[in-house]
Parts: C-alpha cells; sequence; structure tokens
C-alpha cells in the first residue's frame, strides 16, 4: 500500500501511516519549519546543517520560493514566494519526485498539475507503483471552535483544494482529516447555515468519490489526550463496489447512506439541500456499535480505559520523576523503525517568572475543585471585572494552598488576602488551565501558555517534547527549526511548538491507517 500525503506538516499522520504499512510516494507542506521536522525524520535530512554547508538537499524540493539558498529558504514567509526559483524546473523527469518532500502551496501544486499531464500520469500511476490513498488534514484554524469561525476566509478553500488535487490523481482513497469544529454550520449575515463538511462531501461524491463521515476522538485509540476530529474517508466508486462485493453486513450497512447520498449528487450537484448525510459519531452512544464491531473498530479500541497525562509525561518531571509508563514503552515500541537519538532531546524547559508560577498554582487548584461557577468567579476578578468573592467560593478556596511571594505553599487566613492575591495576578487569557494527571489533557495544545503541568512542584508550561508525548510522538521523533514564535511571525511560522500541536496523533495515524487498509 502507498500514500500520498498532503498538507503533511511535521508527519504526524505519515508517521502512523507508515507502521500501518503504507509506504510514502510524495508529501507536500506550506512551512519550510515544518518541512525541516519532516526531512529530518523522514529522510534522516538535516536541512540546516546543509544550509550551513551551502550544500542542496537531495529529498526536499521547493516548488516556488524568493530564494535560491537554503539558508534563506527555511526562513521564508511561504505566503510571499514567488516562481523567480524552484526545483521543478530542469528535473530530469517527474519520476525523479518519488518519494521527495515538495515545499509550497497546494494551490501552485494544483496549478503545476493542470498544466502538465506528465506529472498527471506519474502521480496517477504511484511512480508505476500504483495509488492506493492520498491522505491529510488541511489547515483548519477559521472551522475550530476556538478561532474566529470565518466562513470566507481563505483557508476555509483549502478542503476543496485537497478535492482538487484528488480529482487530479484519482487514488482508490482519500482521506480528510480536521477540527470537529467543521461540523457546526456557520451562519451568514441573513442567518442561513452553511454546513462545510456537508459541502465537501458534496464535492467529493462529484468527483467520483462515496464519502464515509466520521466524529472520532484521539483519545479512544491511546493518545492521552481529549482530541475530537472530524474523519471523511472517499472511496472511489469502482472501488467500494468492489469492497461491497465480499464485506459483511454489517460493514455494507455502515456505506448505505453514504452511496445513496452519492447518487443524490449526481442528480442535483451543488443544489442537493442539507440533510442526507450524516456523520457516524463515537460520541454518542447509539453510534458506538457501529464503531466496535466492524471495519471502524480501532476508533473504540481504547474506550473505557483512557489514556492519563501523568502516564505521558510523569518521567519527565523535575522532582519525583515516576517512572516510565507502559503507554511510553509502547509508543517507542510501536515507532522503533525511527533513527535513536539521545533520551529527552526537544525537553528544554522554559523559564516561568515567579508570578507566573503564581498563577499557575491557582489554575492548579481550580482544576482541582472542578467547579466552573467557582472558576468563572476567579477569573472575573483576575480580568478586573469584579472585586469580590462569593462566601461559598471563598469557602471552597480556603481549602487549598498556594504559592506565596516567598516560595512557600500555604493556605489564606481569610477572604480578604485571597482577593487581594488575585487582583495582584491579573490575566486576560482565557484558555490557559491546568492538566489532570488522571486525565487526558484538552485538545488546545498549540502554544506553550495553553497549559501548565499539574504537579504543584512544577509550577511550569510544558516543553516540546511533553507536549510530543501527550500528542503520542515516540521520544525519537526529533522536532526541529525555532521552538517558539511570537508576534506577527505566528502568521507564518510554525515553530516546534506548533508543530507538535497542529500535527494528527501518529497513534490516531495509525488507527487511521488500518481502517484504510482493511478497505483497500
Amino acid at each position: 500500500m502507498n500514500h500520498i500525503e498532503l498538507f503533511a506538516g511535521c508527519g504526524g499522520l505519515s508517521l502512523g501511516l507508515d507502521k500501518a504499512g503504507f509506504e510514502l510516494l510524495l508529501a507536500n507542506e506550506l512551512s519550510p519549519m515544518a518541512a525541516e521536522t519532516f526531512a529530518y525524520n523522514f529522510f534522516n535530512e538535516d536541512l540546516e546543517e546543509k544550509a550551513t554547508q551551502n550544500k542542496k538537499s537531495k529529498h526536499t524540493l521547493w516548488i516556488e520560493t524568493q530564494h535560491p539558498e537554503l539558508k534563506e529558504r527555511l526562513k521564508e514567509n511561504p505566503f510571499k514566494t514567488t516562481t523567480e526559483y524552484s526545483d521543478l524546473k530542469g528535473l530530469p523527469s517527474w519520476s525523479s519526485l518519488d518519494g521527495k518532500l515538495l515545499v509550497g502551496s497546494i494551490v501552485k501544486l494544483n496549478s503545476l498539475l493542470d498544466k502538465t499531464p506528465e506529472l498527471v500520469n506519474q502521480l496517477r500511476s504511484g511512480f508505476g507503483k500504483g495509488l492506493d490513498l492520498v491522505s491529510g488534514g488541511p489547515p483548519c484554524q477559521s472551522f475550530s471552535m476556538a478561532g474566529k469561525r470565518e466562513k470566507d476566509n481563505d483557508k476555509n478553500t483549502l478542503p476543496w483544494e485537497f478535492a482538487n488535487f484528488v480529482n487530479h490523481v484519482r487514488p482508490k482513497i482519500a482521506l480528510l482529516e480536521n477540527v470537529t469544529g467543521i461540523l457546526r454550520a456557520f451562519k451568514n449575515k441573513k442567518g442561513d447555515k452553511f454546513h462545510a463538511w456537508y459541502e465537501v462531501a458534496k464535492v467529493f461524491s462529484s468527483i467520483g468519490y462515496v464519502p464515509l463521515c466520521l466524529h472520532v476522538n484521539a483519545k479512544f485509540v491511546g493518545v492521552p489526550q481529549n482530541r475530537p476530529r472530524f474523519i471523511m474517508i472517499a472511496v472511489r466508486l469502482d472501488c467500494l463496489s468492489t469492497y461491497l462485493k465480499h464485506c459483511s453486513a454489517e460493514n455494507a450497512e455502515i456505506w448505505a447512506q453514504p452511496r445513496s447520498f452519492y447518487d443524490l449528487v449526481q442528480i442535483h450537484q451543488a443544489s442537493l439541500d442539507f440533510g442526507h448525510l450524516d456523520y457516524i459519531d463515537v460520541m454518542k452512544d447509539k453510534d458506538v456499535k457501529k464503531f466496535s464491531n466492524t471495519f471502524l473498530a480501532p476508533f473504540t479500541a481504547y474506550i473505557g480505559r483512557e489514556i492519563a497525562v501523568k502516564d505521558a509525561i510523569g518521567d519527565l518531571k523535575i522532582f519525583n520523576r515516576d517512572n516510565e509508563s507502559d503507554y511510553i514503552k509502547y509508543l517507542n515500541e510501536t515507532f522503533s523503525n525511527l533513527k535513536k537519538h539521545p533520551k529527552y532531546l526537544n525537553h528544554d524547559l522554559r523559564n516561568n517568572s515567579p508570578l507566573v508560577q503564581r498563577r499557575f498554582r491557582l489554575y492548579q487548584v481550580l482544576q482541582q475543585l472542578s467547579d466552573r461557577t467557582l472558576t468563572r468567579n476567579v477569573f472575573e476578578i483576575l480580568r478586573g471585572n469584579s472585586k469580590l468573592l462569593d462566601e461559598e467560593s471563598w469557602k471552597r478556596l480556603s481549602e487549598l494552598k498556594y504559592l506565596h511571594e516567598n516560595g512557600e505553599l500555604y493556605q489564606f487566613a481569610s477572604k480578604g488576602e485571597l482577593e487581594k492575591y488575585l487582583k495582584a495576578h491579573p490575566t486576560k487569557k482565557q484558555t490557559q488551565k491546568a492538566l489532570i494527571a488522571s486525565k487526558p489533557a484538552p485538545a488546545a495544545l498549540s502554544i506553550p501558555d495553553d497549559a501548565c503541568h499539574y504537579d504543584e512542584s512544577e509550577l511550569r508550561v510544558l516543553s516540546v517534547r511533553e507536549m510530543a508525548r501527550i500528542q503520542s510522538f515516540p521520544d525519537n521523533f526529533i522536532f526541529r527549526s525555532k521552538v517558539t514564535t511570537g508576534g506577527q511571525m505566528r502568521k507564518f511560522q510554525v515553530p516546534q511548538y506548533t508543530q507538535v500541536g497542529n500535527a494528527v496523533p501518529p497513534l490516531l495515524g495509525l488507527a487511521l491507517g488500518k481502517v484504510i487498509s482493511e478497505l483497500l
């Protein structure tokens, strides 16, 4: 089996698919920073070292760039490239792209396919090996419930660019991963609803693919993170017809509605109204059997036995380290084919000021008490919207210890003291929270400030390695380029923390690979 990977990022999905038995034919990624990590882990190619030595990359090629030198390319804003330089000019043949990573926009890649039938033929044939799968997770900030929810944002067109590529190369199956927010309708100025996932499903049907839409959660495949995701598995009609002749009645039933939806799209095309296709939801009890008793079973393997955060990062603590958990052993054994590296790379700890540490301890207290009303009351004071705590909140908060300026943990003697303490630690942030040791981590982990450690002796943000563990990356997967960034640079730079947060968890990629391989 083989695949082409679009929106490859640092390589989380590719790593999982590789373990499931898929060979990578070609990858495409917009960000040079994420591409640097991909090249390091999949091709054993150190782009930074090559740039220093003024050498060219053998496996990583730029579709277009403003710079002839690799050193400048690695720092380039990928949204401001030009056709002045391109590694695709003067190739001996398009077959030489086999096993390569193309850095640049999917829009530019599709434009190239529009005018290069020889390249299309090479990709359709899988460089002579056949093409089983095109996979990828288009950037999804505008679909995310944590984002701006902008219907007309340019990034919302990327699933359609994905479909355009699929239509060019005609794989047996297309796999699209996205945030769960794509399932929630946008509203235009008139109040009309726009169901993005449904529209994407219609587009794939219009090009000859039957779309199966799923709502899964990474914690149910062994990832220590509560990370719900939208998955669309679109099977080319002729391949699905072959599959349905041989599959069980339970598996055939799953495809009944998508197949009917496909026929409706052939008749009505884009005008087909909403409501003719449902998605199967692993979060709903009525749908769980459709997962657990069928080819979708890998998505439910860990229901009822989710992996806790402490199992992912307990052995990386500064103080009182836990023993290496079974989860870590399994992770590193599963992906043992990666190049070996010294232990604890990417585990550089960030400096947090005493004030920030005291605020982190407060987050730990709020997480421990786990009361939304109480948390809301405290944050009203932290944000300067209120000055006083109600008596019930004080009663509960008074039972726990806080970090004081002398560096010691102890309780407050009065409500007034605690109120003064809260006013002295203001914040405008709304997403920060402490992890809970005994539960999977929350999904929003893409910048260092998203979460602080669960241990009262570790009042700090997580390291890149700790976040990678939570995303199910093995310790031998090394993240490259800048560790973090800020300000205007965030618009185009993808540093290590963001690479981790944006990635498809490798264990979810492995589960997806198992599902796809059974269909194939």
